[in-house]
């Protein structure tokens, strides 16, 4: 990646990204909790039920999903596809475990309260996010 030529990723890469990274997170936790969700029966309602009973599970798959990602490779695999990574706002290198683990948990406090975390993009400068804010990352395209 050529330091000089950063551009911020764009808001569209970036929602494609999240829901290629949701899908990806639903799909792995159906199919661990296959037997349950099919036990649980046909409704919608008993699925999310059942859904339900494993939140803290699906919270901490989320949680080694991002924070992993981030720091071995830079980017999530939903990131990867769209071709954009997450750096430090530092030094704009690769990001720290700590920063990852911090970033991660934060995002997923934003989710929890409705995204307001994700609507920092629209006001800040590098489009960060609450937690990129404050895990001091930036994401931006490859």
């Amino acid at each position: 990646m050529n330091k000089n030529n950063l551009e911020l990723a764009t808001t569209r890469a970036r929602m494609l990204a999240f829901v290629i990274d949701d899908f990806l997170i639903t799909f792995i936790i159906i199919a661990i909790y296959w037997s349950n969700i099919t036990a649980s029966g046909n409704d919608l309602v008993s699925i999310l039920i059942v859904m339900n009973e494993f939140v803290w599970q699906i919270l901490i798959l989320k949680f080694i999903y991002q924070s992993f990602f981030v720091w071995y490779y830079g980017a999530t695999i939903g990131k990867i596809i769209t071709k954009i990574r997450i750096i430090d706002y530092n030094d704009l290198g690769s990001v720290s475990l700590s920063n990852s683990l911090v970033r991660s948990m934060l995002r997923i406090i934003s989710e929890m309260f409705f995204y307001i975390g994700f609507i920092f993009a629209f006001f800040t400068e590098g489009r960060q996010t609450f937690h990129d804010k404050l895990a001091r990352t930036l994401v931006v395209n490859v």
